[in-house]
């Protein structure tokens, strides 16, 4: 089985946690304890990049971007309570089209 989108989808979900960890902290005022949980999930998030079926690093942090950017969008509406609207839907969609370019794009042998 090819990990790649599973992966990406888990470390955008680890990676927006974490750094919601982190703003919780530093503009919600919530406890320093945050960061515990914060850390350890931007930890998870490095990691998971790693099982990417990528040849270079830089191509598969350049096509997780895509799936980045749904996440987020993802938790602006359910966690934060603003729905996107078209220009988010428009926006993501083609950051999505661009990503599986640079991941499945076909490259010289």
């Amino acid at each position: 089985m090819n990990w790649t989108v599973p992966a990406f989808i888990l470390a955008a979900i680890a990676e927006i946690a974490g750094c919601f960890a982190f703003w919780a902290w530093a503009r919600l005022d919530k406890s320093p304890l945050w960061l515990i949980p914060g850390i350890a999930s931007l930890c998870l998030f490095a990691w998971l990049l790693t099982l990417a079926d990528a040849d270079h690093a830089g191509r598969a942090y350049a096509a997780y971007g895509g799936i980045y950017i749904l996440a987020a969008l993802a938790w602006l509406w359910a966690v934060e309570g603003a729905r996107p609207d078209k220009w988010d839907v428009t926006g993501v969609a083609i950051c999505l089209i661009g990503a599986s370019v640079i991941l499945w794009g076909p490259r010289p042998a």
